[in-house]
């Protein structure tokens, strides 16, 4: 009877202590408890699960299969691949210059086609000096040139005279892009702190991998829907890794990221092939044809679709994944099939915003075409049967589709990982 009562109080004790667990309110002391530390905030501590010695045997399974072997060879790749330098074709490169406008008077020689601008140069190798510029006469263009404006132009290196060597390209946009970019960074600091300047660090990664790796080998000619890929990887794990640090959790979230990523990659080459897309009707296509003629524009296509899905990946990605945590670090008893439920009712409602968006994205930068469409009044299926409409539905739809994998690649993968960590915790306190 004596080992039977210890037994009855040993269980009554697991059981009170699994009953504080399941409270999510952060009321606990330390970190055991799976709480936060304030007594009021109501935030669910998820280092516990990333520290949980079971979720760390699980995770390091899934990193050792999946993400160092594909990792590795993504870098290994990435080096093969470097484009190095000679990828800008000659022919086709132009010295640029900027000016502001001092002075805008009608053209001597024919007042009313265009008028003709005093511009101070602020670069270029004339910086400093005054050239006489020919632009479009107020009424000719969308948008006037008026003193004071800052102009962008380019540069005829071999002309004998400072008045044959500029020509007006456009307005120059680059203080009100800077501003713009300024606030957007101050916005994302200010809310996030820490973690939204690591973001902006990924976003310059980013950046400069789109520009010293992706484009130059492609047209240095590798294959684009491997670049991509490739280049794709790399990005994703520096940018996830970076802004949410090297755990389980993003670990988990990489791999969800990879796994729909490759789906995307599958179902975009397929359903180009099915569709008989080409890639010529991509805006700029033909013009890259025409400079870098051994391009493939169908993986030039699908590699487009590759690199527009990854950033609404690693968003489904990451908030599954947190979402698993927070209920495991709430639950530490939680079955995998709870879990699994739970993370996908959240997903639900996170997909089904998400791929209205990423349809609308589509939607907006084809309106243009659409309003031809729309204004020649041809029938829908003329009209979806066109290469420029079709390609974007085809980009919007597998883009979606990747999308939608992700919700339960990612929600799986995480219930697998988190699944039932009260044995762990009883296991420790015996």
């Amino acid at each position: 009877m004596g080992s039977r009562n210890v037994g009855r109080r040993r269980a009554a004790s697991r059981g009170n202590r699994f009953r504080k667990l399941d409270i999510p309110s952060g009321h606990g002391h330390g970190h055991g408890h799976g709480h936060g530390h304030g007594h009021g905030d109501h935030v669910v501590d998820t280092s516990v699960v990333d520290s949980d010695a079971v979720v760390a045997r699980r995770v390091r399974i899934v990193v050792a299969a999946v993400l160092i072997p594909l990792l590795t060879a993504a870098v290994v790749m990435m080096i093969v691949m470097w484009p190095g330098g000679g990828v800008k074709v000659s022919s086709y490169q132009t010295q640029t210059a900027r000016g502001e406008v001092t002075v805008l008077k009608a053209c001597p020689d024919a007042k009313d086609q265009c008028d003709e601008a005093t511009v101070k140069l602020t670069s270029g190798p004339d910086k400093g000096k005054t050239a006489p510029i020919q632009v479009p006469k107020a009424g000719q263009s969308p948008i006037p040139v008026k003193v004071g404006q800052t102009l962008m132009l380019g540069v005829q290196s071999d002309a004998q005279t400072i008045a044959d060597r500029y020509q007006y390209v456009d307005h120059d946009r680059s203080k009100p892009l800077l501003i713009l970019a300024a606030i957007f960074a101050v916005a994302v600091v200010a809310l996030s702190r820490w973690r939204g300047f690591a973001a902006l660090i990924a976003l310059a990664v980013t950046a400069v991998m789109l520009t010293e790796f992706i484009l130059p080998a492609i047209l240095k000619g590798s294959n684009p829907l491997v670049v991509a890929v490739v280049g794709g990887s790399v990005i994703m794990a520096i940018a996830l890794f970076l802004t949410h640090g090297i755990n389980a959790e993003s670990s988990i979230a990489l791999s969800g990221t990879i796994a729909a990523l490759g789906l995307t990659v599958v179902l975009g080459w397929f359903f180009t092939k099915f569709c008989q897309l080409s890639g010529l009707a991509s805006e700029g296509a033909s013009g890259a044809k025409q400079f870098a003629p051994h391009i493939d524009l169908t993986g030039l296509l699908v590699a487009g679709m590759v690199i527009g899905a990854l950033g609404v990946l690693d968003d489904v990605t990451v908030t599954q994944a947190a979402a698993v945590w927070e209920l495991s670090a709430a639950n530490p008893a939680a079955k995998r099939r709870e879990l699994l439920g739970a993370g996908l009712r959240i997903g639900r409602t996170h997909v089904a915003s998400v791929v209205n968006t990423l349809v609308l994205a589509y939607a907006g930068a084809s309106l243009p075409v659409l309003l031809v469409f729309a204004i020649q009044d041809l029938p829908a299926q003329t009209v979806i049967s066109t290469e420029l409409v079709a390609m974007e539905v085809v980009r919007g739809l597998v883009g979606s589709l990747g999308i939608i994998a992700a919700v339960p690649l990612t929600t799986a993968l995480a219930a697998m990982a988190v699944a039932d960590r009260s044995r762990n915790l009883v296991a420790a306190s015996e």
